[in-house]
């Protein structure tokens, strides 16, 4: 019986009794080593990574065919010594293309993301959210290690520096999903006009409680990536309405805004999204050949919070994009703590309303 972790694994070896009950033309299945590499790669992509780990401890044969063959693995369910799996099975994952490494304690050192920046050189998407342990020196191994990566989750990594993170993004220019919610230390202006200059794919980009950023950041980002279709501002309370301005003339493919907590924000910040909705129409949304996501424009905003708003700058914004709903659940509008703001309605709840036949008087 294969084990993991010191406990048997029955997946696999339901599998082989299976197997051992299959007739195959001209291939005998004694053992676990008999089966064709074919038939094993597919066997493994109905069990979970436990059992991958597992397989590829059987025999050289099983090792070597797992790893030309893995491309993705998922480690967040393993709760102690992932830093020393990790280190294990990096030479071994030579053909990696996804991996998820979120914890919810800290484990992963900066000697685990070296190995992988060393072996895993096919790396496409990496999560190494809540890595509290992690350092610059893991940033500047991937920049070197991975420069295929095109997703990257480093929400809620604290020790990085903005430094290190502007410096990834010149070798990583293929990136299109970054996530630095909560990264204080290592998003400033510095950082976002690094990602403008380098990473002009960028498509999504959370910098959710990123506090120390500006409009001139904003303003660089909006710039450099034209292609940026979800952006998180979330609590970054420094920003005005010139970033959301900026973001309104340049990045004409947006469709989630978030601006929780950014109480600078005023009704100019809104006028600018719904003009630019307004001059994008004809060419971006009524076109024959239109993307899934420029079919309806904003499709997500939130402005909880920002309390200097009024409801006929919002309801503009509305208006302009049919996607934006307040009606109940589907909330792509987001408006709490806006007190003044209960007046504004999407076409589902007016359209609703003027069904409603009037009784006679």
């Amino acid at each position: 019986m294969v084990m993991v972790g010191g406990e048997p694994s029955m997946e696999l070896d339901q599998c082989f009794q299976m197997m051992m009950m299959m007739k195959m033309e001209g291939v005998s299945i004694k053992e676990w080593k008999d089966i064709p590499v074919e038939l094993l790669m597919r066997i493994l992509s109905l069990v979970d990574d436990r059992n991958v780990i597992a397989a590829s401890g059987v025999c050289s044969g099983w090792r070597d065919a797992i790893s030309l063959g893995l491309t993705r693995l998922r480690l967040s369910w393993c709760n102690n010594n992932m830093n020393s799996l990790v280190l294990s099975l990096a030479p071994k994952i030579v053909k990696l293309q996804t991996l998820i490494l979120r914890q919810d304690k800290p484990q992963l050192e900066d000697n685990a993301v070296e190995a992988i920046a060393n072996h895993c050189h096919e790396l496409q998407e990496l999560d190494l959210s809540k890595s509290l342990k992690l350092t610059d020196r893991s940033l500047y191994a991937l920049a070197h290690g991975c420069p295929n990566l095109t997703k990257l989750n480093l929400s809620g990594c604290t020790s990085f520096s903005d430094k290190a993170i502007a410096y990834l993004t010149r070798f990583c220019r293929n990136l299109k999903v970054l996530n630095l919610c909560g990264c204080v230390n290592a998003v400033s202006d510095y950082t976002l006009e690094a990602i403008g200059n380098n990473c002009s794919q960028m498509q999504s980009l959370n910098l959710g409680w990123c506090e120390n950023i500006s409009d001139d950041g904003v303003m660089s980002l909006a710039y450099g990536c034209p292609d940026l279709r979800t952006l998180d501002l979330c609590g970054c309370v420094l920003i005005t309405d010139e970033s959301v301005v900026a973001l309104a003339d340049w990045c004409v493919h947006l469709r989630s805004l978030g601006l929780y907590y950014c109480r600078n924000i005023t009704d100019r910040a809104m006028y600018s999204l719904a003009q630019s909705g307004v001059k994008n129409k004809p060419g971006q949304w009524k076109s024959a050949k239109k993307s899934k996501y420029d079919e309806e424009g904003l499709r997500s905003l939130n402005i909880s919070q920002c309390t200097a708003l009024t409801p006929s700058a919002v309801q503009a914004v509305c208006d302009t994009f049919p996607a934006l709903h307040t009606c109940s659940g589907r909330h792509s509008l987001v408006m709490s703590g806006c007190l003044n703001l209960t007046s504004v309605h999407c076409a589902c709840i007016l359209q609703a309303h003027r069904a409603v036949p009037h009784s006679a008087h």
